[in-house]
């Protein structure tokens, strides 16, 4: 069991999560006496919005703080039956318990609630490490005890054999719309008296009071269920909490996947960025789907970009997609061989390479990312690419990086090792080259494909049209 699947989501009572820390924070110093739950569930977070806040967390301050100087009353009493004279050897004892206990009381403040240290409990104004608000309200850990504790949580998961997964939620799993933007076919498609019923299985919802339709990906959740056997699984989002707990109970009603394990737009560290400083996994046990790589620029290595899911068709019309969306074509991913198909088959192998029991035992030496990375590279293994008239400039760049990750070699001039020529125009030379040397000319999609579907694609299916009045391109 991990650290944040044993805490409370938002709790009115830090009782179980305090209780937890209080275990985890125990000191080193065989005089140091640490706090029972019992005391730590005198914190109460103020979730009634009722603008009492102040007043009782200068209340639980006081009754923590005289908790806190109660425990160390009672490591320096020292009591004797028998009355000694001053300057006895027993009041001499007493001082050096005294001096030896302030030395042992020294609090390196490892985490705080509501500004309060969780280990001496005192009130801080500036406090420096990270937040962690999604496993409880206020909650505050130090750089080094975030260290420790995803060094010890890592050990307890590698010892389940299992690893961490972060699901993105828009496009990845589902698709959201405002219902203002729900055409008149979108609302026919949840009438139950819609032929398309049967197809869509309940995985289409109308949500009232959050203004919103929401539509689950195909096959989201047996691939939920699958994986929480091999991965401990977190939902970020660069939505709002309260949409983020919505989806999450949509795809989790049971709360037996994510439980606290939610991450929201803000508990991000950075604008406009995903980062796994938030969560309680080591990077290198760590694999993220995601339909968006630049929001995450410090863990590409990490990620598994996915194909986007697209439902409704005001998402088209957002992200400036001139094809229909599923709902116009009133059609829907396949369950059997569609994109969270596939990448649960990815997935799963990762997972086995990562356990190989003919490496070893010692799993703490392995990293995931090599594993996505050995498997990435064989999709196109034994094939050589040249680009022709694809542009502009950054976007081929991007497709030669595509290329080489998933195993290609990509070369600047067409020769007889070549067996592949990417090209948006028919017309180019290189384009009329790889006809007449009977190479595969296919465009770009051809290789984003390739990427998505973790498998070369037919190149059949991706033909290169001419451009008219489009000059020639090399």
């Amino acid at each position: 069991m991990s650290v944040v699947e044993d805490s409370p989501v938002n709790s009115s009572s830090s009782d179980d999560f305090a209780a937890f820390l209080d275990k985890e924070l125990d000191s080193d110093s065989e005089t140091a006496t640490q706090l029972g739950p019992e005391d730590i569930a005198v914190i109460d977070d103020d979730d009634d919005n009722d603008g009492d806040d102040d007043e009782e967390e200068e209340e639980d301050h006081e009754t923590y703080k005289y908790l806190i100087e109660s425990t160390k009353r009672r490591k320096v009493i020292v009591m004797d039956s028998t009355e000694e004279p001053a300057g006895s050897t027993s009041q001499i004892e007493i001082s050096k318990v005294i001096e030896a206990s302030v030395t042992d009381d020294i609090c390196t403040h490892p985490g705080f609630i509501g500004g309060m240290c969780l280990k001496c409990g005192e009130k801080m104004d500036n406090q420096s490490g990270i937040a962690f608000g999604y496993i409880h309200k206020d909650l505050r850990l130090a750089n080094d005890e975030i260290a420790r504790l995803r060094e010890r949580d890592l050990k307890n998961l590698l010892r389940h054999k299992k690893l961490y997964l972060v699901l993105d939620l828009d496009h990845t799993l589902l698709n959201s719309t405002r219902l203002v933007d729900v055409t008149q076919e979108e609302g026919n498609l949840m009438n139950s008296q819609d032929p398309m019923q049967d197809q869509l299985r309940g995985s289409l919802f109308k949500l009232p009071f959050m203004h919103m339709a929401t539509k689950l990906r195909p096959f989201v959740h047996t691939f939920l269920k699958e994986a929480s056997n091999l991965f401990e699984m977190y939902i970020y989002t660069m939505g709002e909490r309260a949409y983020a707990l919505e989806m999450a109970n949509l795809l989790d009603p049971g709360k037996v996947y994510f439980n606290s394990k939610v991450i929201a737009q803000n508990d991000c560290t950075q604008r406009h960025q995903k980062g796994l400083d938030v969560l309680a996994g080591q990077e290198s046990a760590v694999l993220i789907l995601d339909d968006t790589e630049h929001v995450w620029m410090k863990h590409k290595d990490n990620l598994v970009l996915m194909e986007r899911y697209i439902f409704f068709a005001s998402s088209c019309k957002q992200l400036g997609y001139k094809s229909q969306s599923l709902s116009q074509m009133r059609s829907d991913e396949s369950d059997v061989d569609g994109a969270l198909a596939t990448v649960l088959k990815v997935l799963k192998r990762v997972h086995s390479m990562f356990f190989d029991p003919e490496l070893g035992e010692d799993f703490a030496g392995r990293d995931a990312r090599q594993m996505l990375r050995a498997i990435r590279s064989e999709v196109l293994k034994g094939s050589n690419i040249v680009f022709s008239g694809v542009y502009p400039p950054p976007f081929q760049a991007e497709l030669r990086r595509l290329a080489e990750n998933l195993g290609a070699t990509c070369s600047t001039e067409a020769d007889p090792s070549v067996t592949h020529v990417i090209s948006r125009d028919a017309e180019t030379e290189i384009s009329r080259w790889a006809v007449q040397e009977n190479k595969f000319l296919v465009e770009p999609r051809w290789l984003e494909a390739a990427g998505f579907r973790w498998q070369r694609q037919p190149e059949e299916k991706f033909p290169v049209k001419k451009v008219k009045k489009l000059e020639d391109n090399n």
